[in-house]
C-alpha cells in the first residue's frame, strides 16, 4: 500500500488522497471550488489559514453591522422589526465578539511564550 508518492510532495505541502469525496471538501462556494480545482489552486495562499482567519473576522464584523442595522430599524420604525430578532442578533454579535477576543488573547499569549522561549 503506497500511502505517499514522491509526486504528491511539494516542499512542506503533501497532497492527501480522499477515500470519500465528502471528506476535507470544506463548505460553501469556497469548498466546492477548492474540491474541483487543480492541486495548484488548492495549495495557494488564498485557501490557507490567513483566508480562514480573515473570513472569520469579516463574519464577526458582518454580525456587528447586522446588529446595528436591526437596532437602527427598530428605533426608526418599530413595526418593521421584531424585537426578538434584534435580541438574537445582539446576542450572536456579542458572543462572536467575545470569542474573537478570547482567541486573539490566546494567540498573543502563545506568541509571547514562543518569543520568551528563545
Amino acid at each position: 500500500m503506497d500511502l505517499l508518492s514522491p509526486l504528491s510532495v511539494r516542499g512542506h505541502v503533501i497532497e492527501l488522497q480522499r477515500s470519500d469525496p465528502r471528506h476535507l471538501s470544506g463548505s460553501g462556494a469556497a469548498g466546492s471550488i477548492a474540491a474541483t480545482a487543480g492541486p495548484e489552486a488548492r495549495l495557494g495562499p488564498e485557501s490557507g489559514f490567513g483566508k480562514l482567519f480573515f473570513d472569520a473576522l469579516n463574519n464577526v464584523n458582518d454580525l456587528q453591522h447586522t446588529t446595528m442595522d436591526l437596532t437602527e430599524a427598530m428605533l426608526t420604525d418599530p413595526d418593521s422589526v421584531d424585537i426578538h430578532d434584534v435580541t438574537v442578533a445582539i446576542a450572536e454579535a456579542n458572543l462572536a465578539l467575545s470569542m474573537t477576543k478570547a482567541i486573539m488573547d490566546r494567540a498573543i499569549r502563545a506568541y509571547q511564550e514562543v518569543i520568551n522561549i528563545r
